[in-house]
């Protein structure tokens, strides 16, 4: 079974977690905001060593490739794909949605609270995207995708054709702002508000064992919208 370097830099936590044989070995995090350039190699260091491995003893590095913060998904990917050229391993990508949408159904015990007619159930994790924008996509409870991903602006008749047969349980750092706008009684906000390296290691694990690797040299993040630099407002051009 193989050991695998986790890496989630694709909101404002930076997160990374060795999974060996199927199982979370050790993780490091933090939530402090987008120091993510200063905080990842010095996390994967610590958790290395406190694991008592060495980081040439990883089978693969595994990285979330979005969609989520521009800036935080270029360190994690750049990072990730330096590691893989030093050490001769190969890559995983894992779809940030997807992490989130799998570790909520595999814990959906754990956010069942109030929840009927489980088979039904909809998994919709977000991430925030400013203002009412959220990156979004749809799951059933067996994690397969119904909706692609998109760039949704949320109002209040945001997924009202799928409440009519189920219910959909929310999650994701976007999904709390939404709660005052989607007020269907069908709509539940009980599930994890984070992004997280843990979330990571089992689909990480079946592409490693189905040897969906990216190609290091041309990998790039799936950024879903592109990077808009903006000009501060106070600058007066001469």
């Amino acid at each position: 079974m193989p050991i695998i370097l986790n890496i989630e830099t694709s909101t404002d936590v930076c997160s990374v977690a060795i999974s060996r044989d199927g199982e979370l070995l050790i993780e490091k995090e933090s939530q402090e905001g987008l120091n993510h350039s200063k905080l990842l190699s010095v996390f994967i260091d610590h958790i290395t060593k406190e694991s008592g491995l060495r980081i040439e003893s990883v089978d693969s590095v595994a990285v979330s490739k979005g969609p989520g913060s521009y800036t935080g998904l270029r360190i994690g990917v750049s990072l990730a794909k330096g590691l893989c050229y030093a050490l001769g391993k190969p890559l995983i990508a894992v779809g940030t949605l997807d992490a989130m949408a799998d570790y909520t159904i595999s814990n959906l015990k754990s956010y069942l609270a109030g929840l009927k007619n489980v088979e039904d159930i909809l998994i919709c994790p977000m991430i925030d995207a400013r203002r009412m924008e959220v990156y979004t996509s749809l799951y059933n409870i067996n994690g397969k995708q119904i909706e692609p991903v998109s760039a949704k602006i949320i109002t209040n008749r945001s997924f009202e054709n799928y409440f009519v047969n189920h219910s959909i349980l929310f999650c994701g750092n976007g999904s709390s702002k939404c709660k005052t706008v989607i007020t269907h009684p069908n709509a539940f906000f009980n599930g994890p508000f984070k992004t997280s390296a843990r979330y990571m290691f089992r689909l990480a694990e079946e592409k490693y064992k189905k040897n969906e690797f990216e190609d290091v040299t041309y990998f790039e993040p799936f950024y879903l919208k592109d990077f808009i630099a903006t000009v501060p407002a106070n600058k007066i051009i001469k």
